[in-house]
């Protein structure tokens, strides 16, 4: 396939848009939540609460142009049919990924974001539910390296 800089943008649009959904579940999980704990309860909410609404925000939008660009990238490489297993198990874990989030979303982070005093559980529940995309997200990762192997 003719190699041109729209779809080295696009694969660039598709790398650093993992970056960010990875990585910021990676920060959410393994920096922010621990260092929380710091601060008073009311003050670990807010903050909690604030970051979680930026990353959530960040990701309506990110999501759908992880899930573009690789379907672009896809079809532009012959299609669905002639897609490696590596391309097919990437694209299966990003949209559970993406349903996972979704589910995340409309779930737990309502719950939390609606209460009053939100529960310490709910925190925990969300910071759970993070860690399983990010794992996910790692796997696939992994798997993308292997479908691509050095010429």
């Amino acid at each position: 396939m003719p190699h041109s800089i729209l779809w080295s943008l696009i694969l660039a649009l598709h790398i650093i848009s993992i970056v960010v959904w990875v990585g910021g579940a990676a920060y959410a999980t393994i920096i922010l939540r621990p260092s929380l704990n710091l601060l008073d309860t009311t003050q670990r909410n807010s903050v909690h609460l604030q970051t979680l609404g930026r990353f959530f925000r960040m990701l309506m939008h990110i999501i759908p142009t992880v899930l573009i660009t690789g379907w672009l990238m896809i079809i532009h490489e012959g299609g669905f049919a002639n897609a490696p297993w590596t391309t097919n198990a990437m694209q299966l874990m990003g949209l559970i990924m993406a349903g996972l989030f979704v589910r995340l979303q409309m779930g737990p982070y309502q719950k939390v974001r609606r209460a009053i005093r939100p529960q310490p559980a709910t925190f925990d529940s969300i910071r759970n539910q993070i860690l399983v995309i990010m794992a996910l997200g790692l796997l696939t990762i992994l798997v993308a390296s292997l479908g691509h192997p050095f010429l």
